[in-house]
């Protein structure tokens, strides 16, 4: 079963840590909204998961780009990172995906990337 909630639970135990960048999975909506986070670390980088390795569906730009204006809100463009949620080989037996989607999910975070460059520097 996987875990639901968004990450207010977390809170006490995540704010007072000397880190510089927590990477959060938002790519499903069973994160919460970025709010929560964003209310609470906004003073640290954030690794924002925008895409679902466990998935074929290969997320738009534009839904990619969507959820990273949504921690724009409360991160610098400099303070913000796009990642996918977890990663695309967790087992060492048995990738989470194939070679191709997985290449067209990077593919959307990197144009992603180079979208909101253009608009928020």
């Amino acid at each position: 079963m996987l875990l639901t909630g968004d990450y207010a639970r977390l809170l006490p135990a995540l704010a007072p840590m000397r880190i510089d960048q927590f990477v959060l999975e938002y790519a499903t909506p069973r994160a919460g909204d970025i709010d929560v986070v964003g209310r609470v670390l906004a003073d640290r980088e954030l690794g924002l998961g925008v895409v679902n390795p466990r998935t074929d569906e290969v997320e738009s730009v534009e839904t990619i780009v969507a959820k990273a204006e949504q921690a724009l809100a409360y991160y610098r463009p400099d303070q913000l990172f796009l990642n996918t949620d977890c990663g695309f080989g967790c087992f060492a037996s048995r990738s989470v995906n194939v070679e191709g989607i997985a290449f067209r999910k990077l593919c959307a975070i990197v144009e992603a990337a180079r979208v909101l460059r253009r608009t928020y520097g």
